[in-house]
């Protein structure tokens, strides 16, 4: 059964903001399903945690991983769903592979849809509330972040239509809205689209080498913000009676949505400002 405080579900939950997530709600006296692929190192032990294996890829997967709940929580609910895991795609998309391209959208965007539908019956139960961890590249695009932009933006589209689809059983939908954040999905990322690069043909990546080392110059200055932030979000949005629709994870994020609604074409100048863009012509 679960414990009286509620119980919750965390997708992601192996490392970065879903570890870190799922320890400060077992904290706050609730039980906690955490969903990794694998290894679960980091929420190993910690008291109130119940792990599960889930790969959000997966329907089939998703659907066994719900009924185990079910049984575990004896029709109590769910409190809240967190859908936290995700990765990062990067690079022209000229020369993203195909399979990436792909993995990035069942991870983020697919994902979330499968666990959604599967676990509504839990959530329903529980009178709880769906909560979709996003980015600032939904809705401010940066060259050489489209997939992952792309993605968010479209995991947002699913969200806010799912609010009104959810309105008559008062389920919320909310967004959490992390920054860059020091994680390992960064490294992970970076790692990814080197080795696509290294697998491209030389021809086509030498015209965006230019791009890239402006791009990784620009980024290296950007700060970063622990994944505590990101979790302290999540946490108000499972215990608030009434959650808001969006909750930002730091002071970047609530500028970023200002640029947001700028003119899209002082937007577009500024962002390749920013990741000095601006100044770079095309080789000969």
């Amino acid at each position: 059964m679960a414990d009286t405080k509620g119980a919750v579900l965390v997708t992601g939950a192996n490392g970065g903001i879903g570890a870190v997530a799922v320890r400060a709600l077992a904290d706050r006296g609730m039980t906690v399903f955490a969903t990794v692929r694998g290894d679960a190192s980091a929420i190993a032990g910690v008291k109130g945690v119940r792990v599960v294996e889930m790969d959000v890829t997966d329907p089939a997967g998703v659907a066994l991983a719900a009924k185990k709940v079910a049984h575990d929580t004896g029709g109590a609910g769910l409190r809240a769903v967190v859908n936290n895991a995700g990765v990062i795609v990067q690079g022209p998309l000229e020369l993203v592979p195909p399979d990436e391209l792909r993995r990035q959208f069942e991870v983020n965007t697919f994902g979330p849809a499968y666990v959604t539908q599967a676990f509504l019956p839990l959530l329903r139960a529980g009178r709880g509330r769906v909560i979709n961890v996003s980015a600032p590249t939904a809705w401010v695009p940066v060259p050489f972040l489209g997939p992952i932009g792309a993605s968010k933006a479209a995991l947002e589209s699913l969200s806010d239509a799912l609010r009104g689809e959810l309105a008559v059983w008062r389920i919320p939908v909310v967004l959490i809205e992390p920054g860059t954040t020091k994680t390992l999905i960064f490294a992970k990322a970076e790692a990814a689209a080197r080795a696509a690069l290294n697998d491209a043909d030389p021809g086509r990546v030498a015209l965006y080498g230019p791009h890239l080392a402006a791009v990784e110059k620009a980024s290296a200055n950007q700060r970063s913000s622990p994944p505590e932030k990101a979790a302290a979000a999540i946490v108000k949005a499972v215990e608030a009676r009434r959650p808001r629709r969006w909750y930002p994870a730091s002071g970047d994020v609530r500028m970023l949505r200002l640029v947001s609604h700028l003119p899209a074409r002082l937007r577009e100048a500024l962002i390749a400002r920013t990741f000095g863009l601006s100044t770079i012509e095309a080789p000969a």
